[in-house]
């Protein structure tokens, strides 16, 4: 008997050891010092950019293979939602926040100097007060920006010398700090050129379409920015255009494919993977938010509707140099 229970003994801490060896069990993980890091999300509003964006962020991980828990919440465009938000991530104690939009990134960087924030979706972070600078964030925050330099000056030619454009209506929430800078420097490089901007403001997205409406006969074309309200709601948008065959020049692809006419642009999906990259070396001890400059998009391309082409009766130039979204 006292043989056979030798054996037993000898065949269970056998199967132990090879359990610890293959990885199978929580003591095993703690063993190889592997962590389990929470990763706490946070966006303003649902629309297709902000969701691709947070898509690459979380492909960003994978593909670094780090264990990773996280808790998304949105705001669904409330801004009391919003700081509630933050205030729930931070006192969760997360490893380190995901920030998908400017009102998100600024409400947590309101609340928390020590968790590092990674954002993406912002328009203009030094004016948004995110960073000291691009080059030298100088905090627990930095990230990616959603402008490209040379996007609202391209855009600004085309609608001007392609479109015979006169007259560009701009439909944005004035409370959004991201949509504000935006306007402002359109208005700026249009008045240069001889354009003029109408402006229309809203607050919430149900307003976006009698906004729209208010537009008709004192614009000759559209010119819609990455304003996460009205992004939104942008069928709104699309429909009073269609209606009354305004040209609808756009801030990202994904509202050329719903039915704008066309943006130079980027993908959010790769500023939300580069944002990702950043939040690996964050993670892994390798740097720190302050050391890690705010990056711009890269690869601008000229997306176009081919649909909406089509409607308006536009050629398309070689010059143009433009693809058509798929």
């Amino acid at each position: 008997m006292k043989k056979i229970a030798f054996i037993l003994l000898a065949a269970i801490l056998f199967l132990a050891a090879c359990g610890e060896e293959s990885g199978q069990s929580p003591e095993a993980n703690a063993k190889e010092g592997t962590k389990t890091f929470k990763i706490g999300v946070t966006q303003i509003v649902e629309h297709p950019s902000l969701n691709a964006a947070y898509d690459g962020f979380q492909k960003a991980l994978e593909d670094a293979g780090l264990d990773v828990e996280y808790d998304v919440q949105n705001a669904q465009n409330d801004n009391s939602q919003n700081t509630t938000i933050a205030n729930n991530l931070v006192s969760e104690g997360v490893d380190l926040i995901f920030a998908n939009s400017t009102p998100s990134a600024q409400a947590v960087a309101s609340v928390t100097k020590d968790i590092p924030i990674v954002f993406t979706s912002v328009t203009d972070a030094v004016s948004a007060e995110l960073v000291q600078s691009m080059e030298q964030p100088g905090g627990n925050v930095t990230g990616t920006v959603d402008t490209q330099p040379d996007a609202i000056p391209s855009t600004i030619n085309f609608l001007k010398d392609e479109l015979g454009a006169k007259n560009v209506g701009m439909v944005f929430n004035a409370g959004e700090q991201n949509s504000r800078a935006q306007v402002d420097a359109v208005k700026e490089q249009m008045s240069a050129v001889g354009l003029n901007v109408v402006e229309a403001s809203v607050s919430t997205s149900a307003e976006v379409k009698q906004a729209t409406e208010s537009l008709i006969g004192k614009v000759d074309s559209l010119y819609i920015i990455t304003d996460n309200t009205v992004v939104s709601a942008l069928e709104s948008v699309i429909s009073v255009a269609n209606d009354n065959k305004l040209p609808m020049m756009v801030g990202e692809f994904d509202s050329v494919k719903r039915g704008g006419l066309g943006a130079y642009g980027f993908e959010y999906f790769d500023i939300g993977y580069e944002a990702g990259e950043m939040a690996v070396k964050i993670l892994n001890g390798e740097s720190t938010p302050a050391d890690l400059p705010v990056q711009y998009p890269q690869n601008l391309r000229f997306v176009l509707n081919k649909d909406t082409v089509d409607a308006l009766g536009l050629e398309v130039k070689d010059e143009w140099k433009a693809e058509f979204a798929e």
